[in-house]
């Protein structure tokens, strides 16, 4: 269970003028939830992500994840539970390695011994086997340094490997933003895949395409001026649209940012 408690939060520009992203937020969400974000540019929605991970650090207020807080912990020391995948497809891999040299440190990440100690043979298979599903031909490129694959391969990587020590919460911060439509098509359904086949997963996805944030997951939620001014989730997201989202924008009175795609 995620509990989300009171968080306030300001920043300062180099002028002195104060912007508050969030004041008194609260918010719940329980294993199993997938969970979209929306909202404008500036709305708050990548500063939510990252008071999650642990790369913002809030004013006051509390996260409650499984009883404990976590909020006076680093972003490393988070990482063991919570993953994250970011839009630019270089920042959950690191390039000059292998393919099954990133995979053996997703895997030892926060294990005592690691790539040093190699991997059993029958592990490698499993690894194989992981990269079989995503149908992009990586299986076969296991010695292939990560940073010749195609975007949307790393994505897909990144994708993989961010739930391998089993994270309580999953965090995509628009991580198909920078891939072309179709790739970008397949790793969302890959990404649905993963998400349903880790029952006690809590992932929030943040998207500007509003088909995708309506399409996927069971929860949607809008954040505006730093406050989650929507929380639609059942049988009111089952039977959302486009055009319903576009008339509450219009009813709360929000421009649509220019990256949004109707």
């Amino acid at each position: 269970m995620l509990k989300m408690v009171n968080l306030k939060k300001k920043f300062y520009s180099e002028l002195g003028e104060v912007k508050i992203v969030f004041d008194d937020l609260s918010f719940e969400a329980k294993p199993g939830d997938f969970i979209t974000v929306i909202g404008s540019n500036g709305a708050g929605k990548s500063t939510f992500l990252n008071t999650l991970s642990g790369e913002v650090e809030l004013d006051s207020g509390e996260i409650i994840l499984d009883g404990i807080n976590i909020e006076g912990l680093k972003a490393h020391k988070r990482a063991n539970i919570i993953s994250k995948v970011h839009q630019n497809v270089s920042s959950g891999t690191a390039p000059s390695m292998t393919v099954l040299e990133n995979m053996s440190i997703a895997y030892n990440k926060g294990k005592k011994f690691g790539l040093g100690f190699g991997l059993e043979i029958s592990k490698i298979e499993e690894f194989k086997e992981s990269l079989k599903t995503l149908g992009l031909g990586i299986e076969n490129q296991l010695e292939t340094n990560v940073g010749l694959l195609s975007g949307g391969q790393r994505q897909c990587l990144s994708l993989l490997m961010s739930t391998f020590n089993k994270p309580k919460l999953l965090l995509l911060d628009e991580h198909t933003a920078a891939l072309d439509p179709e790739t970008a098509k397949i790793i969302l359904e890959k990404t649905n895949e993963i998400v349903y086949s880790n029952k006690e997963l809590i992932t929030f996805m943040i998207t500007h395409n509003m088909e995708d944030a309506i399409k996927y997951g069971n929860r949607l939620i809008m954040l505006h001026k730093g406050n989650i001014i929507f929380d639609i989730r059942g049988e009111e997201k089952n039977n959302l649209t486009v055009e319903k989202l576009l008339e509450m924008f219009k009813n709360k009175e929000i421009v649509p940012s220019d990256n949004d795609i109707f």
